[in-house]
């Protein structure tokens, strides 16, 4: 069997989907490596890297999808539309596409793969348990956006982080404020925490504050009835308007006491919920930051611009997008764990096997046979429900 790792195409995308460390795992099990010439560069890795384990190097694009039986991506269908149509092109019957898909963003690309016959898979759909944490790479790309954003914050803050007691007197450290105590939110503290700031978060569920103060920031105390606010997949779930309107409304007064707030509220295919509205920007002393990591979906600021820098009554609202590309290293290191041990477990004995009554199999499912098998993506399309627990295991390769 051939897996094959293009060049990813989206615009300032520079992480790349295996590294030459996972070549070598993926090679043990007697899977052959093609290799875009150039794939890897952006992520700091040479062609000549990928062939001293073993892996071929294929002159195009073209060359690795008519090859390869499993081709691996950053991004694939919905989260690179763009370049999509120009992949699809390249698809065949039988093929294998694993990637970031954002299946509920752009169902009618789904149904697109599906018409070329590939079986698809959507890494954000990963199921969140215990024997899949190896293959969580939402968790891991999380976990470098949280990171990331501290850092953006201390960089565009006309303070400094950490209290110094100094000739010319003592300076009081940034109170930053983290609002979604999930991955992203955690290494957010965490890194802000490192970096010397007086650190507080806020999230809907309570049972994250000892993960909160474990790290060393306080818990705030907002008293609302949430609820439950996690999917049965283990990711967020949407509330009412009427629950964010209370919600903004306590948070007024927290935000205003912060020099920086990190917002991280994201839901699987939905806007993100508004958190932080202009009138709680209006009331913060101005040179102070928001962060926005849910700018790509709408963002949880009224201000924030995808992309973009907004400043509005001397409060900067940074609204960065794909923060993992800019670390595209560790991400690469970090994701190419993460799809190559969902390979693994997909592979038995050389082969890809399709066996639907295993969750993560099933759960991440797009497209198979022809036709999208996905359930939220059916009912997105206007297709009849359909059982995929009813289908034989079958095996492709």
């Amino acid at each position: 069997m051939i897996i094959g790792i293009c060049k990813e195409t989206f615009p300032g995308e520079r992480r790349v989907a295996l590294i030459p460390d996972a070549v070598r795992r993926l090679t043990k099990l007697d899977l052959e490596v093609l290799v875009e010439s150039g794939a890897g560069i952006a992520a700091c890795i040479s062609d000549a890297a990928y062939e001293e384990v073993g892996a071929r190097l294929a002159s195009s694009r073209a060359e690795v999808f008519a090859a390869a039986d499993v081709v691996l991506q950053v991004r694939s269908l919905g989260a690179n539309p763009e370049a999509a149509p120009s992949d699809l092109a390249l698809m065949r019957s039988g093929q294998t596409i694993i990637g970031f898909s954002e299946p509920l963003s752009a169902p009618e690309l789904v149904r697109d793969a599906g018409d070329t016959g590939v079986t698809s898979f959507a890494m954000e759909l990963l199921p969140r348990i215990t024997r899949a944490q190896s293959m969580d790479a939402l968790s891991a790309m999380a976990t470098v956006a949280g990171y990331k954003s501290a850092l953006l914050a201390a960089e565009a803050l006309p303070k400094m982080f950490p209290m110094f007691m100094t000739a010319a007197g003592t300076v009081k450290p940034a109170k930053v404020l983290v609002v979604g105590a999930g991955v992203a939110g955690l290494q957010a503290i965490a890194t802000a925490k490192r970096l010397g700031a007086v650190v507080s978060a806020y999230d809907i569920r309570p049972a994250v504050k000892e993960q909160v103060e474990s790290l060393g920031a306080r818990f705030v105390e907002v008293e609302l009835k949430a609820g439950d606010a996690e999917s049965a997949g283990g990711y967020a779930k949407a509330m009412s308007e009427e629950f964010y309107g209370e919600q903004r409304k306590l948070m007024a007064k927290v935000v205003a006491e912060s020099d920086v707030v990190i917002t991280t509220a994201a839901v699987p295919g939905k806007t993100a919920p508004l958190l932080v509205t202009k009138a709680m920007v209006k009331g913060m002393t101005p040179g102070s930051v928001i962060v926005d990591l849910a700018a790509e979906r709408g963002g949880n600021c009224e201000l924030t611009k995808a992309g973009e820098t907004v400043v509005e009554d001397g409060v900067s609202v940074l609204g960065p997008t794909n923060l993992p590309s800019t670390v595209p290293y560790h991400a690469s290191q970090m994701y190419s764990k993460n799809i190559s041990t969902l390979l693994a477990h997909l592979v038995k004995d050389g082969v890809l096997e399709m066996d639907l009554e295993d969750e993560i199999t099933r759960e991440m499912l797009l497209t198979h046979g022809g036709e999208v098998v996905q359930p939220q993506v059916r009912e997105l399309l206007g297709l009849p429900e359909k059982d995929t627990r009813t289908e034989e295991t079958s095996r492709d390769g």
